[in-house]
């Protein structure tokens, strides 16, 4: 690890030094300053699905890694396996890191850890795991670091280490001083120690502090930090032709009038798709549309016909929770009703793309991911050359929520690349986002429930189908379906919370689509938690109950109810929550609980010209250990103000087997004017490590809505996106 200067344009990774050298680990090869990958191996096995469980960090690990380097000006510079994606993380990371180092934020510094460091995380972004996985193990990284840094101070001074004296990244001894460039500068060969005790929570001087972000400045002053913003030199531009009807295969293509026009270096042609490259994006879109195609449409699909085929009964049958007894149909007791969600799009304001250059055997890869080491696998097959010839760079991303999980289209942009012999700048049009997303896939469910005589619910059940979430995704190949026997990412949310019943069970039915569906943020959570909470909601009511007493009776004591019930309790009592309608105006209130963050909303809402309109949402959020609250609250706001969206206004639909709308405005989304005029984040601690949070608030606020419209209209509405009419 040596200090270079931040403002060199091109430092290559021969002319740093490793932070641990190989001859600094003998033959052990293990993971770079950390003892906790080893730790607990069985734990890292353990899919990190289950409502507690938060999958720990689970990157590479057989080489020495690039953590951390210091620039020539004395900063620290963390190279950071979890991407930046708006959510914050690397504020986050640079909070933990300076606590541990003993350093003032100002001197962090952190970038997205490209492929060719080695720290390449094998699960990558998402799941609102960022902060809550990597929280201990880059305090022990940073704790490491730091005594590295002080035995070599100590050396170079020629003290023992216990006389050395520290501020702010230099040491002091004798009237002279040392910075961690310098010392870094001098060093061949690190000693490595054991990890020291980390700093209690009473020390902490950034960890739970409210702090600004560390990319603010960038992003005000609109800095080429996102893959849009991407470029190469002597690069080409290329556009991608693809089928636009579900299903529909290449059948020719006349190439001949789009070869012939200005700027058009090649056209290349694939079993399923066509490129169009040119001296620039617009001389590439014009050719595009000289391309004459036909296609094999072998069906014509339609909106009522994918109903007909996701319905529950249909597809592969899962038990996923069980207690108690099943509900009978023909007990005249049982109260059941249905509900639905439709396909979402990710609708993300930058489209995906890529920019890649392949050339002697190796390639380069610039682009908006979720996943760089997946990417890296990827593009390494599709070439078939070596994986460390595979070098992907991550940027910032502008927005994520999933869909930067699929990357199918940095291997286009590699492959074209290859045949150019060019750097190579590809990017989806917003058509072209638009109809080939991995959507978000649309739900069905029939909630069963019964009351016992004195009106307290004494049976639950959730029956649910799905098309693919994780399944066929690029975090879960379609194999391991037959391994789990369910789709982890259609049931979150889906299990029954309220564990003081004496029976209650969910059933999940599998189908897949014959389009692309996949992770969507908080994957099943939105859907599951709008029937179930507007169940349960609607059960209150039949029997005569105040809905928070009626949850709290059948919440049960144990796991995570005490929890669960502390959000309730909270969110009714700041909001002075009550059942009573006022004219047009109303409350309602859901909770639910995802990835072992219980939250619960209370929503106020105006009926206003036959339309709902959300004036206020009080959140109260139990995420353990807020690292940065402001930034929490700032997460909740923007995944309430995303499931109103949902809730309310967006939905994709087939038109003439042709997904549909493809642009904005056609696809309704929530607006400035939609927003509630107040939105109150409340935090309680309930654990004392960081709990996730970007996806748990998405849980409760279409059932909440839902449940404010019912007591204001007497109607309950059970399908997405709700309509009075």
């Amino acid at each position: 690890m040596t200090a270079r200067n931040k403002n060199d344009k091109k430092p290559k990774s021969k002319s740093r030094r490793k932070f641990l050298v190989r001859g600094g680990l003998g033959t052990l090869g293990v993971f770079a300053l950390g003892t906790y990958i080893l730790r607990n191996p069985l734990r890292r096995k353990v899919l990190g699905i289950a409502e507690t469980l938060i999958a720990p960090y689970s990157g590479s690990g057989t080489k020495p890694n690039l953590w951390f380097e210091i620039t020539i000006d004395n900063k620290i510079l963390l190279h950071s396996p979890k991407v930046e994606m708006g959510q914050g993380t690397f504020t986050g990371l640079a909070q933990i890191v300076a606590d541990e180092m003993n350093v003032d934020i100002e001197m962090i510094e952190v970038t997205t850890a490209a492929t060719s460091t080695g720290i390449v995380d094998s699960i990558g972004t998402g799941g609102s795991l960022s902060i809550a996985s990597m929280y201990t193990p880059l305090r022990e990284l940073a704790a490491t670091m730091g005594e590295m840094l002080s035995i070599e101070a100590a050396k170079q001074f020629g003290i023992a280490k216990n006389k050395l004296q520290i501020n702010n990244g230099t040491y002091f001894y004798g009237g002279k001083e040392l910075t961690y460039a310098q010392i870094a500068s001098q060093v061949t060969e690190w000693e490595i120690p054991d990890t020291p005790t980390l700093k209690s929570s009473k020390n902490f001087k950034y960890i739970g502090k409210p702090v600004k972000r560390i990319d603010q400045i960038a992003k005000i002053k609109g800095d080429p930090i996102y893959g849009m913003d991407t470029t190469m030199p002597d690069m080409a531009y290329a556009t991608i032709i693809r089928p636009e009807h579900v299903g529909a295969k290449l059948r020719s293509a006349d190439t001949s009038d789009a070869e012939k026009m200005a700027g058009v270096v090649k056209i290349i042609k694939r079993e399923d798709w066509i490129g169009v490259v040119a001296e620039s994006y617009v001389e590439a879109i014009m050719a595009r549309k000289k391309v004459k195609v036909e296609w094999d449409i072998p069906k014509i699909w339609t909106e009522q016909g994918i109903r007909e085929m996701l319905k529950v009964g249909n597809g592969d049958k899962m038990i996923t929770q069980k207690k108690g007894s099943a509900l009978e149909d023909d007990d005249d007791k049982v109260v059941t009703i249905e509900f639905s969600s439709p396909l979402g799009a990710h609708a993300q304001i930058e489209p995906n793309g890529a920019v890649a250059y392949v050339n002697e055997g190796k390639a380069t890869v610039k682009l908006s991911t979720q996943v760089i080491g997946i990417t890296q696998k990827q593009v390494a097959e599709a070439l078939n050359i070596d994986l460390d010839n595979v070098n992907i760079i991550g940027t910032y991303l502008g927005g994520g929520f999933g869909r930067r999980l699929n990357t199918s289209h940095a291997v286009e942009t590699a492959i074209i690349s290859r045949e150019v012999g060019r750097p190579i700048k590809y990017f989806f049009t917003r058509q072209e986002e638009f109809q080939n997303d991995t959507f978000r896939p649309p739900t069905h469910h029939i909630m069963k429930g019964k009351l016992n005589d004195e009106g307290i619910l004494e049976a639950l059940e959730h029956h649910y189908a799905s098309g693919d979430v994780a399944i066929n995704s690029v975090l879960l190949p379609a194999p391991l379906h037959g391994v789990l026997g369910t789709d982890i990412g259609a049931m979150r949310g889906a299990n029954i919370m309220y564990k003081g019943l004496p029976s209650h069970r969910s059933v999940q039915w599998h189908t897949t689509l014959p389009f692309a569906t996949s992770w969507w943020r908080s994957l099943g959570l939105l859907a599951n938690t709008f029937a179930i909470e507007s169940f349960v909601d609607e059960m209150a009511i039949k029997s005569g109950s105040n809905p928070i007493d009626f949850r709290l009776a059948i919440l049960g004591d144990k796991d995570s109810g005490p929890r669960i019930k502390t959000v309730l309790k909270e969110a009714a009592r700041i909001a002075k929550y009550t059942d009573k309608s006022d004219g047009n105006r109303g409350m309602g209130i859901a909770v639910s609980t995802d990835t072992g963050s219980p939250c619960a909303h209370v929503v106020e809402v105006a009926i206003i010209n036959n339309r709902i309109s959300v004036e206020k949402v009080t959140c109260v959020l139990d995420c353990g250990l807020a690292v940065n609250p402001d930034q929490v609250r700032a997460q909740c706001e923007g995944s309430i103000i995303m499931g109103l969206s949902a809730s309310l206004h967006e939905k994709m639909t087939l038109k003439n087997g042709k997904l549909s709308p493809t642009i904005y405005g056609a696809y309704d989304m929530a607006l400035i004017k939609d927003a509630p005029k107040e939105i109150n984040v409340h935090l309680v601690q309930g654990v004392d490590e960081p709990l996730p949070v970007g996806e748990p608030p998405m849980g409760p606020i279409g059932a909440a809505i839902g449940n404010a419209v019912r007591r204001i209209t007497g109607k309950r509405l059970t399908d997405l996106p709700m309509r009075l009419s």
